[in-house]
């Protein structure tokens, strides 16, 4: 082999190296949820239009409510429920792996869903991974606002049996 070929080779392998090095990093850094963020996103938003639902809900600062940015909004109400919370796989389009992306967003009930406005429904669909566009799609804040009711008959009449 010439010292031409062999420098080629070595190139080709330290690319090869960085390429997966690249990739490795990337993948860990997009399935891992970081503390040293540096503005958490809201989780839970409260329906503007109540007073006392801020307790129930967790809602970002009074500033952010005002200005309707809750991008970077702190989170004052996302510590784990108590509860165990609702099925959320009830909701057509919502499987066990998109229900439990949303409990590590500290979303585990039909009112917090039902609850969202067009901005909160962005911020949360920005966290959803693979699961982006779902809630919109599959409609979710209005199956979950029907069955945050318990009006099931209403729900099964526009999206289907519920199996559960």
């Amino acid at each position: 082999m010439s010292q031409t070929t062999i420098i080629v080779i070595a190139v080709i392998v330290v690319i090869a190296l960085l390429l997966l090095l690249f990739l490795l990093r990337g993948r860990k850094q997009h399935v891992t949820l970081s503390d040293t963020s540096p503005a958490p996103r809201p989780a839970q938003p409260a329906p503007r239009s109540t007073q006392g639902a801020n307790e129930s809900h967790g809602v970002a600062s009074e500033a952010t409510a005002a200005t309707g940015d809750v991008s970077d909004a702190p989170l004052s109400g996302t510590q784990p429920q108590t509860n165990a919370g609702d099925q959320l796989t009830l909701l057509k389009g919502l499987g066990p792996k998109a229900a439990s992306r949303l409990g590590e967003l500290g979303v585990t009930r039909f009112d917090q869903i039902a609850a969202w406005d067009d901005n909160d429904v962005a911020a949360i669909d920005a966290q959803m991974g693979t699961f982006k566009g779902r809630i919109a799609r599959d409609r979710w804040v209005q199956q979950a606002r029907l069955l945050a009711r318990g009006e099931r008959e209403a729900f099964e009449a526009q999206f289907g049996k519920i199996s559960g």
